[in-house]
């Protein structure tokens, strides 16, 4: 695999993985009345983006060598 191609898979998975992190943190949205307060999160698309940011992290380490 061409060090470019290796240095692009690590960028976009560490960027992916990063994201995804982000996501699975943050909450989407949040509702204030007076002293109570809610919060709702969806979490699926943030599994998601993780596993793809993992899958290019080790597509990145693992390419062959030339």
């Amino acid at each position: 695999m061409n060090k470019t191609v290796k240095m692009i898979l690590l960028v976009v998975g560490i960027g992916l993985l990063t994201y995804g992190i982000y996501t699975l943190i943050a909450p989407e949205a949040s509702v204030s009345l007076g002293g109570m307060s809610m919060e709702a999160q969806d979490n699926s698309n943030s599994y998601i983006t993780i596993a793809l940011g993992l899958g290019a992290l080790a597509l990145s380490f693992l390419g062959g060598k030339k």
